[in-house]
């Protein structure tokens, strides 16, 4: 790591003291060169700072304000690229790889700018630090909300043009020629009068010497040459041979492993166990008692899952003993009945609306408990001693692990090492440290390091899980069928006021009400309302997609509900109602049109469409669907994304197949239901993903841009379902307001 700008001491990383030349950089540039420690450059800079970006997309994730800038005067730096003498660049951000792609994406903008090839740029988890690896934007060093490319974007490449002049300026000194006479390619400065050349590696440490050059010019998009191309993911190679590690890879000397036996009802506690059998078991080393579960531990995972298997356990049930879905459900009604709610958006006049409208529509939506599913079940190894703890996991949160670290044992934060791995699927789950705060209660009993795993029945059983939401929506008509009138309250648990609780302002959830308090269509009279009602002890948290996925659902359901009742083509419908949106309207005729809206469709078979604003990007989807004996297949998906500017179509692809898939999963399938204080569901035989071979066809158009790109992770699992229960009834006339579809168009003889 680097001298003056970072001090690294025993695997931690503190801010060193800023220097005068640092106080005098403008707020615009943020960047500082140093030496980096043993030779080379080292170019600090705030990754985040004065990146374009919706405030919404950061108060979903952290609850900033969206109003957080570094102090007048301070330089306060967040990233660093580090170019040693060899020519290899490495990067350090406070960002995590969890599927979406960013440790490809981000190093394409460093490379275009620093004129250098993709795979000379290498790409390290930032330690935790929360003063030093903070995101402004974000409030924490974490990673989620589809913000990374949307806050890497400028700041990214203005490093590595800034480390390029730089390079340029230390070529030219020593040849005592024009800067401008010179350029840089493929890691190397030129001079072509001369036909002189240096590597990068050749002038890093007189770089290091300069000033950092000001006001730098970035490349313009017709210039790119890797920005934009379709790249392979850099991290491919090691996945498809297993060399990559995940949080479940790790393997250390005299490690054991913890099987954890969690109460199964919610809020209850731990009365008395028999272990007598369990210890019975080959290879089970110990019994660890903590206050709401049990860890068998075991030489090997063969040895603590059977040892859990033989536990006999009486648990203190608690108040939650005989909560069911039927009061979960008939409280959020009631409270969206009863209950005034909180404001999120006021436009206009919406009762007089109501009075001069002449249709009235009205509907209630609900949406069920999620689980997250991770295809990398909950895990957490620790080692414990009495003045340290290291902990090996793949966390979204890197200082809320080494936090709990301090809680649970006692420690320093100093004396708090974490090991972030690559993450098997975040979706929100990883955003949460309730796992690695049981591993290091574990951990505090067993002498030597453990592995504390969960099984797939535990992880279902006990997630956080994506809130039950109830929806009314009402929406007035004028004689031409356009809304004049729209009102919407959300009853639901809220997530910010447990994970951010500065963000929960007024009374409002910012995300629950996503996408509802901010659509694209041309509404003249809105209320937009805000009922906080949380599910007892059922826990919580952000998942895939968050408030845009339910809110997506409500909204373009109901919008296919006005069209029907103005008797109008769903798609024209939406059409009338975008003229002040025009990236909006771009992706529905985009996808509309590839997909050949308007012929009729074979009997059985349905189209729907959707269109969403969320994440700083624009969505629309086509959905085909066939239902059959009450079973919906849903065979083929035509997506039109404005994401802005391209950073690597490829992933972009990847992403909203994947997000796609796994709204579908959730649309048709997935449900957490909970009855006497218990999650009914244990496995994927009753938590239901969709498969390989039920995948529909899917085709991704991207929409041409030149606005600074906006998140792509999430969109696409957020714009599905509306697209498909659509489909569904303009197969069967039948509309579905209840999610999942499940067993719902079954006839009472066949479900």
């Amino acid at each position: 790591m680097s001298q003056g700008l970072l001090d690294a001491q025993n695997g931690t990383a503190r801010a060193a003291s800023s220097s005068s030349s640092a106080s005098s950089l403008s707020r615009r540039t943020f960047l500082k060169l140093g030496a980096a420690a043993g030779g080379g450059l080292l170019l600090g800079f705030s990754f985040g700072a004065g990146a374009q970006g919706d405030s919404a997309a950061r108060q979903s994730v952290v609850g900033g304000d969206g109003n957080e800038t570094p102090q007048d005067g301070v330089f306060e730096p967040n990233a660093f690229v580090q170019i040693d003498r060899t020519g290899k660049v490495t990067l350090i951000i406070p960002k995590v790889e969890m599927g979406q792609g960013v440790y490809t994406s981000i190093p394409m903008l460093i490379a275009e700018e620093l004129e250098v090839p993709l795979g000379s740029v290498t790409l390290d988890h930032a330690p935790p630090d929360a003063k030093l690896f903070t995101d402004p934007l974000l409030g924490g060093q974490l990673t989620g909300g589809s913000t990374s490319i949307r806050y890497a974007w400028e700041p990214m490449r203005r490093a590595g043009a800034t480390a390029r002049v730089a390079l340029i300026a230390a070529a030219a000194q020593q040849w005592q020629v024009d800067p401008a006479a010179c350029h840089a390619k493929s890691g190397e400065v030129l001079h072509d009068a001369s036909g002189r050349r240096a590597s990068y590696g050749q002038l890093v440490d007189a770089a290091a010497k300069l000033p950092a050059p000001q006001n730098v010019t970035l490349k313009s998009p017709k210039d790119f040459t890797i920005i934009g191309k379709p790249t392979k993911r850099l991290d491919s190679p090691e996945k498809v041979d297993g060399s990559a590690l995940f949080g479940l890879d790790v393997r250390l000397p005299n490690m054991v492993y913890a099987a954890i036996v969690n109460c199964p009802v919610f809020g209850g506690t731990l009365a008395r166990v028999d272990d007598t059998h369990a210890k019975q078991i080959p290879g089970v080393t110990q019994i660890v008692k903590i206050d709401n579960a049990v860890a068998v531990i075991g030489a090997h995972t063969w040895a603590a899952k059977r040892g859990a298997a033989a536990l006999v356990i009486e648990w203190n049930e608690g108040a939650a003993a005989n909560l069911s879905m039927r009061q979960i459900v008939g409280d959020l009604a009631n409270a969206a009945q009863q209950q005034s709610g909180a404001v999120a958006r006021r436009d206009g006049d919406v009762q007089q609306a109501f009075g001069g409208a002449k249709t009235r529509v009205d509907a209630v939506y609900q949406q069920p408990f999620l689980a997250h599913a991770t295809m990398e079940p909950i895990n957490c190894t620790v080692h414990v001693r009495g003045d340290a703890c290291e902990i090996w996991v793949g966390t979204q949160v890197p200082t809320r692990a080494v936090d709990a670290g301090v809680a649970v044992t006692g420690l320093k934060p100093e004396q708090i090492v974490l090991h972030n791995h690559l993450l098997g699927g975040g979706f929100g789950r990883r955003l949460e440290v309730d796992a690695i705060t049981q591993a290091l209660k574990v951990g505090k009993q067993v002498s030597t390091p453990v592995k504390v795993f969960w099984t797939r029945e535990e992880d279902i059983q006990h997630d956080m899980y994506r809130p039950f939401y109830y929806d009314r929506i009402s929406a007035g008509l004028d004689a031409n069928g356009k809304p004049v009138a729209w009102q919407h309250r959300i009853v639901g648990s809220s997530i910010m006021a447990r994970f951010a609780p500065p963000a929960f302002k007024n009374g409002i959830d910012p995300d629950a009400v996503e996408v509802a308090a901010d659509l694209p269509y041309d509404l003249p009279n809105q209320l937009i309302e805000y009922v906080r009602q949380e599910p007892h002890t059922v826990p919580t948290a952000f998942w895939r997609g968050v408030g845009p996925t339910r809110g997506t659902f409500v909204v373009e359901s109901f919008i296919d509900e006005c069209a029907v009742a103005a008797k109008t083509d769903p798609v024209q419908y939406r059409r009338n109602l975008l003229g002040k949106s025009p990236r909006a309207l771009g992706v529905l005729d985009v996808a509309t049109r590839a997909a050949n809206w308007g012929p009729p469709m074979p009997k059985g078979q349905g189209r729907g469409v959707s269109v969403m604003h969320a994440f700083g990007s624009y969505f629309a989807m086509v959905a085909d669907v066939t239902v059959s004996n009450g079973e919906v297949r849903v065979n083929r998906v035509v997506a039109a994304v404005d994401c802005g500017m391209v950073v690597n179509p490829t992933t972009i692809e990847a992403q909203v197949q994947g997000g796609i898939v796994f709204g579908i999963s959730a649309a048709l399938y997935s449900e957490i239901t909970i009855e006497r204080g218990r999650v009914t569901q244990r496995n994927f035989t009753d938590y239901r993903i969709l498969r390989i071979d039920e995948s529909p066809v899917i085709e991704v158009h991207i929409v041409p841009s030149g606005e600074a790109p906006g998140g792509i992770g999430e969109p696409g699992t957020a714009a599905l379902a509306p697209a498909v229960t659509n489909a569904i009834y303009a197969a069967t006339g039948q509309r579905l307001r209840h999610l999942p579809v499940g067993r719902q168009l079954m006839n009472p003889q066949t479900a």
